[in-house]
């Protein structure tokens, strides 16, 4: 290891920050045991600081010393490499703070989603029944406006707050300012911006309505999604006028498999893991995929599912002289 990370190590680890805040160090950690893929070979570090302040302290630290870092929540559309990652993975699972105060409840950047829907559902709060079974964060929910059943996290987002890494300032963001998209938000132009809770304003409403669509969505899943094998979940966005999947369907490519990764049998937008399946067999059968509706349908689809090489840069700064 160079100086710059063995001085990390000394700040966040040695410093004994992350024992006195609570939180786990472990080095040379499979990133496959973190990842609903379950892909991906050993990162440097892999760090889950259990208070926000914490968090912010192991983020600037990493910042100050050049360390390349990237920040995840439950690791649900990413792809990790084989090779792992060259530098700290920090989890915001240790961010699981969820208030509920009159119709908003206030959420950590780690809270699952599925957790923040049974909390609106026991206070018969509505407006979240979309998110329930989406197995990502709230913190990913909000940086790629996370979304299913014609519901989106933007739709119910009043504001969120963020540690802008380079200064050490918390700035809060109201909705205007996320710059809402399709799986996107302004979060994803500025990765020096990293999201540490978020406010969702919701309405009050009929418990047994709410339950009701809560399980008709997880019901849906289940009969529609191949929740049996790990997976990143979608791996293509939509196409604009069109349904990805289909197109992958139609151009027969249910059942093709590199390696271990199948296109899903159940559903074509789906890339799961039939067993052993590598970084490099995704890749390749992501690229198949590209290559095959780009020559049928003239199209060029955009993936989903984001890929984290082992020299992702993250949130990095090059030291003077370095």
């Amino acid at each position: 290891m160079n100086n710059a990370w063995n001085d990390f190590c000394t700040a966040v680890r040695d410093g004994d920050r992350i024992a006195r805040d609570g939180g786990l160090w472990l080095e040379k950690e499979p990133l496959s045991r973190h990842a609903t893929f379950h892909i991906g070979g050993e990162a440097d570090a892999w760090l889950e600081p259990e208070t926000e302040a914490g968090f912010c302290y192991v983020l600037r630290q990493a910042y100050r010393y050049g360390v390349r870092c990237t920040v995840v929540g439950r690791a649900s559309n990413l792809l990790f490499d084989d090779d792992g990652y060259r530098g700290a993975v920090v989890s915001t699972a240790g961010l699981h703070m969820l208030v509920r105060e009159g119709n908003t409840l206030t959420v950590g950047a780690g809270v699952p989603l599925t957790a923040a829907a049974r909390a609106a559902l026991d206070a018969s709060l509505t407006g979240l029944e979309f998110a329930y079974g989406i197995p990502g964060s709230c913190g990913g929910a909000v940086y790629m406006n996370a979304g299913a059943y014609g519901g989106e996290i933007s739709q119910c987002l009043l504001f969120s707050r963020a540690y802008h890494v380079p200064s050490g300032e918390i700035r809060k963001l109201c909705a205007e300012e996320h710059r809402f998209g399709y799986r996107t938000s302004v979060y994803r132009e500025h990765p020096e911006w990293i999201i540490l809770s978020a406010q969702l304003r919701l309405a009050p409403g009929d418990a047994e309505a709410i339950r009701a669509a809560m399980d008709d969505h997880m019901r849906s899943r289940a009969e529609k999604q191949p929740l049996e094998y790990p997976s990143a979940g979608s791996v293509f966005k939509r196409y604009p006028g069109r349904y990805t999947a289909q197109m992958i369907d139609e151009a027969g490519l249910k059942g093709r498999r590199i390696g271990g990764a199948e296109v899903s049998e159940k559903h074509a937008g789906f890339i799961v893991n039939r067993g052993g399946a590598s970084s490099a067999d995704v890749l390749a059968l992501i690229e198949e995929i590209r290559r095959t509706l780009a020559a049928r349908y003239g199209v060029d689809i955009e993936t989903e599912v984001i890929y984290i090489p082992p020299d992702g840069e993250g949130i990095v700064r090059e030291r003077d002289g370095q």
